[in-house]
């Protein structure tokens, strides 16, 4: 691939989902998103949207390999379309969520790459065959170009073996690999890159505690570029209090529940779809939604507001013992850079580490990129809007260039 203008498509599937994105590259523009919705169920529908106007689509799609073939439809179409032929596309992204102990970065997609993402399967049943299968329908639409796979996983393959080790028997994790391995690592090395640059910061002398925060959240620590500790852990589960996800709790809990009658997999979903925000309230998973409820008295939505902020707290106080020195607390995602009221909640007790919160810029800065502690904070307080989508455009034209 030249160094010239390109023309990069990210892919995001889902098990019934496929989204995608066409960047303009190395000028980083957005030429346009959409999303095949449905895959597999019937309803299906696509949508995309970009200067030219909106295409909409209503078709049985049996599989990722029609809503590949609708997505390249819709890409070319004449009118709304977002390019004129499929041949303008230079290189494809895909985002994978698990590469196992394999990749700790970025890499482009041959058979060494599918055989790893098949054999981390196990690791994560809900994603891999579903970005296996993105995988497999854009090579299909596009032979000619060049793959990469981003990892969620890879950035945190620098983690130490005392943050990725758990206190269970050794042969755990050398034969099940049953460790720590983390998620949003595109979300944390996106965000941690462009903080550290808006600070005008040399990430070589920099610390970053990154605070991922929607409906799934995870924090993490990153000393000079690189992750040495992160929330999630062998699943998305570990971690903070999340939207429907409970986070870390006592694992003898488990035991008691399945000992009253509790069937597994009711737990399973009691735990990854039932519990936290949604859970301790009552009433939503949406922050919108429970602030508006403990404003109005509800003490069980006060409760979750104060559960979320506590665990939170928790692992900042954690990770800025074990950095040493923090300069940049970065809060991203939907509660991170919409939740004003949430962030003051967990900054707000936090001031013996150096964290001071300006209110009104706060107040100001809502979501957009910007700084909300104030000039004599030792720790410098950032909300960052993340963009997953752009660090895979980033890494697969970095990786095709070269």
């Amino acid at each position: 691939m030249s160094e010239d203008r390109q023309k990069v498509l990210v892919i995001n599937c889902g098990s019934s989902s496929l989204k995608y994105e066409v960047w303009e590259m190395p000028e980083r523009t957005s030429l346009g998103k959409g999303q095949v919705e449905r895959i597999g169920i019937s309803g299906g529908y696509l949508k995309q949207t970009c200067e030219r106007g909106t295409v909409e689509r209503e078709a049985d799609i049996p599989d990722h390999t029609e809503a590949a073939r609708l997505m390249g439809e819709a890409l070319t179409d004449r009118e709304q379309g977002i390019i004129s032929d499929v041949s303008e596309i230079t290189g494809v992204g895909h985002r994978v969520v698990h590469g196992g102990e394999e990749y700790s970065e970025s890499v482009v997609i041959d058979d060494a790459v599918i055989a790893a993402i098949e054999e981390n399967i196990e690791l994560a049943p809900l994603h891999n065959p579903a970005n296996l299968a993105g995988i497999r329908a854009a090579q299909k639409l596009l032979p000619d170009v060049g793959h990469v796979a981003v990892f969620d996983t890879a950035f945190h393959q620098t983690l130490p073996p005392a943050a990725y080790l758990y206190g269970l028997p050794r042969e755990l994790y050398e034969d099940l690999k049953i460790r720590r391995y983390g998620f949003h690592g595109t979300s944390h090395r996106y965000v941690a890159r462009e903080a550290v640059a808006f600070m005008k910061r040399s990430p070589e002398n920099t610390n970053v505690i990154s605070c991922h925060l929607g409906n799934g959240a995870s924090i993490t620590a990153i000393r000079h570029s690189r992750s040495i500790d992160t929330s999630m852990g062998f699943t998305p589960l570990e971690g903070l209090v999340m939207g429907t996800r409970s986070g870390d709790i006592d694992p003898s809990i488990v035991f008691y529940l399945l000992e009253r009658g509790y069937s597994q997999e009711e737990l399973k979903v009691m735990l990854n779809k039932k519990s936290g925000l949604l859970g301790l309230s009552g009433i939503s998973s949406d922050l919108r939604d429970v602030e508006e409820a403990a404003d109005q008295g509800n003490r069980r939505a006060q409760d979750a507001l104060d559960v979320y902020a506590h665990r939170v707290r928790n692992y900042i106080g954690a990770y800025t013992a074990n950095i040493v020195k923090v300069d940049i607390l970065v809060f991203t995602g939907g509660i991170g850079q919409h939740g004003v009221r949430m962030g003051e909640r967990i900054c707000s007790r936090l001031e013996n580490l150096g964290v001071f919160i300006d209110p009104d810029r706060n107040q100001e800065v809502g979501a957009t990129t910007g700084v909300i502690s104030t000039d004599y904070s030792p720790i410098s307080v950032v909300v960052m809007p993340t963009n997953e989508e752009l660090q895979i455009a980033v890494d697969t034209c970095e990786l095709l260039t070269a």
